[in-house]
């Protein structure tokens, strides 16, 4: 009998996905980046020079993208590119992607304006916007009541990989977001990757002859989270 290759579905924005499932599908991998970037700048506060469109950390130098800010007096979050007047057009075009991708999958929060938040709510965002368009990482810079948002992309932030940091940085995000745990598991593995494998009632993520397992509900939510390292 001839048996069928499965395709493996990619993970990616479809038509309908709600802000929540964009969040479940790319939340981890944007968890994944800022630890990347802790730990090229440690505790190093960022300095944002606009007019020059870049950031420093001590003596370490990167370009940015203004993604948008969050205003304390008002609790709003407002988008860069409904800001080309203050930012100019040149650091705005990480955030037209952004609302490009809003218009196309018709993700309200990605095309309003003004969006009513908490600071935490930007974070989420600017987390998003990090990993469905593939950058480092972002960085938030505090200025007068106002919290700039910035995307950041450079070839010093490096990527360090490990099955301990996989199930961490699974475990923190599952545990603090209001996700769908199965899917973000899913999304995690393959946007890293590793080799996933899903049952009906746990998915295994392969990541080299180490595996991670996790358990989960009828409902999707973790039951048990295993790591089995071969190099121990």
């Amino acid at each position: 009998m001839l048996k069928l290759k499965v395709i493996e579905k990619p993970i990616e924005i479809e038509k309908g996905d709600t802000f929540k499932i964009v969040l479940s599908k790319y939340g981890a991998i944007a968890l994944d980046k800022q630890e990347n970037l802790s730990d090229l700048i440690g505790e190093s506060e960022g300095n944002l020079d606009i007019e020059k469109g870049i950031i420093t950390f001590g003596d370490i130098e990167m370009p940015v993208q203004i993604l948008g800010f969050f205003s304390q007096d008002l609790n709003q979050w407002s988008w860069a590119w409904d800001n080309e007047d203050i930012f100019g057009d040149d650091l705005i075009k990480t955030s037209q992607e952004i609302k490009a991708i809003g218009e196309e999958f018709e993700i309200g929060a990605f095309v309003s304006p003004v969006l009513n938040s908490n600071f935490d709510d930007c974070h989420t965002i600017a987390m998003v916007s990090t990993a469905i368009l593939n950058k480092d990482a972002y960085y938030a810079v505090s200025e007068d009541g106002i919290d700039i948002f910035v995307i950041l992309e450079s070839d010093l932030i490096e990527e360090h990989d490990s099955l301990l940091k996989f199930r961490n940085n699974f475990y923190t995000f599952q545990k603090n977001f209001d996700i769908y745990p199965k899917l973000a598991f899913e999304a995690y593995t393959k946007l890293k990757g590793y080799g996933f494998k899903p049952h009906d009632d746990f998915a295994v993520a392969k990541i080299g002859e180490s595996r991670i397992i996790a358990g989960f509900t009828e409902r999707g939510n973790i039951t048990r989270l295993l790591m089995y390292d071969e190099e121990d």
